[in-house]
């Protein structure tokens, strides 16, 4: 299976392994629960998803490579201990915790949840004095005399032979025990993955071209030369910033990450040449619904010229929807600190049921909900000073404590972290425009948060707007690609990146988009009538 059909794999397998029956036992013993065992290439995105599923689960994930521990390390230090059998005392031998057992105990305490997941790394290289306990620890879930905890599933990853002369093959006694996933590397599995990570545009639309450039491993008189998912990821980073940088990405760079020389000399060729196109389409003004002059030679131009066209859209386009769900997702966590201000700083009259929260990306938040509350929700005791700046403040520093925490325990994304740190410095925002109100002599809190409540409206136009830009530029791409290629495959294309991208179709969810609604199902219905044709033509031959 792919990468993403062996995250779901993974992800329901968890969830039935910490299922818990009405007595709060697990449903699957601990002892039956099958260790799972990932085989695949190197670099194919085994420890990424590891690191997905647990941020999308909200438990732990404690991480090892098997091969950088010895026997030691694993099983802990031997000890002199004294026991007393049968009236005498004998002198025996115990041993300290295993570090990875203390590892996973320490991940408990820092984050305080329970449940989590265990991956080691490499499992079938393990040195010839760990290979023994192996069997061991994937049937009893113990390093030495310690287990490891209820409520963390094991997951391993390994590497078939061909890609890694320090395997060791495990015998039926062995893969009896385990639950095994071969993976394998596969383009479009990845690309879903890409997109939401903000992958190059230029990367994308390579690959796009020479999808068999994905994934090599293969070894000649010079030595291994290997391209794989992660070099393809970790390269698209670099060039972003050298971007910014205004630094040039030559060959020498691109074969840094891409450990071979054709693949590398053939990607920082097509680089230049996207970077061509990019300045030759105008693709800002395309967006902006402008029509190149030359769009007649357009449907005579090259295939790969399309398609790198294609890609010059889409990433366009990615950047808006990435930023529409940030933006979103920011938003959201700042009107919910300005609803505990108004809740705390409410005159009550009477109960007051719970006011709406926001999440209709079209809803007025929070100057205008649309679930009246039965007091006046913008109410605030008259004469009051310095209270609400105190609580704003107060929050705020409640937040950086918990992004901390959950730092520290390595529980968020790198996106939830991008989030959470705009959201505390949009609360700075909000704090300093009060406190310059303050000194200005807006002393009430009632004042206050009028202004608090005028500023969150303001950033909500702001939104809005962005919203309406974006859904303009989506529908200018599909007038201008209808216009040039008419229903063509590049449509199809087109519409098939647009779903591949799931910034792009929470977008769609959220805001809707006509021209998306009309092409899909368009092109929906098309394919059903061709699937119709080949079958009735099918019959015709029996």
């Amino acid at each position: 299976m792919n990468i993403n059909e062996a995250k779901q794999e993974i992800i329901h397998t968890i969830k039935a392994y910490l299922r818990k029956d009405e007595t709060g036992a697990y449903e699957i013993p601990v002892e039956k629960q099958r260790p799972m065992l990932l085989m695949g290439p190197p670099g194919i995105g085994k420890t990424a998803i590891m690191e997905q599923i647990a941020t999308e689960l909200g438990i732990n994930l404690v991480s090892y490579t098997i091969t950088h521990h010895t026997r030691q390390s694993a099983i802990g230090l031997p000890f002199i201990s004294h026991r007393r059998y049968g009236g005498e005392e004998y002198s025996v031998t115990e041993y300290t915790m295993s570090e990875i057992i203390a590892s996973v105990y320490e991940q408990i305490e820092r984050s305080g949840i329970h449940e989590g997941i265990l991956f080691l790394d490499e499992i079938n290289c393990v040195s010839e004095t760990l290979a023994p306990m192996m069997l061991q620890f994937l049937q009893y879930k113990t390093f030495g005399p310690h287990r490891v905890p209820d409520g963390f599933v094991i997951v391993t990853a390994g590497n078939p032979p061909e890609y890694n002369k320090s395997v060791r093959d495990f015998d039926i006694v062995t893969l009896d025990r385990v639950k095994r996933i071969d993976i394998t590397a596969e383009y479009d599995a990845w690309k879903r993955y890409a997109y939401p990570m903000g992958v190059h545009g230029a990367i994308l639309a390579y690959l796009d071209i020479k999808k068999e450039n994905f994934y090599i491993v293969k070894a000649d008189l010079q030595g291994q030369q290997f391209v794989t998912a992660r070099g393809w990821e970790d390269l698209s980073r670099i060039m972003k910033v050298y971007e910014e940088m205004g630094l040039p990405i030559t060959r020498e760079l691109v074969q840094q990450y891409l450990e071979d020389p054709e693949v590398a000399r053939d990607f920082a060729t097509y680089y230049a040449l996207y970077q061509k196109y990019r300045t030759s389409y105008h693709i800002p003004e395309i967006l902006r619904g402008e029509r190149p002059k030359d769009m007649a030679a357009l449907a005579g131009a090259p295939f790969d010229e399309k398609l790198s066209l294609i890609g010059l859209l889409t990433d366009a386009l990615g950047q808006g929807f990435r930023a529409y769900g940030e933006e979103m997702d920011i938003q959201r966590a700042v009107f919910t600190e300005l609803k505990k201000l108004r809740d705390a700083f409410a005159a009550p009259s009477g109960n007051a049921s719970e006011p709406a929260t926001a999440t209709d990306p079209g809803a007025v938040l929070p100057a205008n909900q649309g679930a009246q509350p039965t007091r006046d929700a913008d109410a605030v005791p008259d004469g009051t000073k310095n209270g609400l700046l105190v609580q704003l403040s107060s929050d705020h520093d409640a937040l950086v404590v918990e992004l901390q925490r959950q730092q520290k325990a390595h529980l968020l994304s790198h996106r939830a972290e991008r989030i959470q740190r705009k959201v505390l410095l949009v609360l700075e925002e909000l704090m300093e425009t009060l406190r310059l109100a303050q000194s200005d002599g807006t002393s009430t809190d009632e004042a206050l948060y009028a202004l608090a409540k005028a500023w969150f409206t303001k950033r909500e136009q702001v939104r809005k707007s962005a919203i309406e830009s974006t859904s303009a530029e989506l529908t200018n791409a599909f007038d201008f690609l209808h216009t040039a290629f008419s229903d063509g495959q590049e449509l199809v294309i087109f519409l098939s990146n647009l779903n591949a991208s799931s910034d792009c179709l929470r977008f769609i969810r959220e805001c809707g988009n006509d021209s998306y609604y009309r092409y899909n199902q368009f092109l929906l219905l098309r394919d059903q009538r061709s699937a119709l044709r080949a079958e009735a033509k099918r019959l015709l031959e029996l």
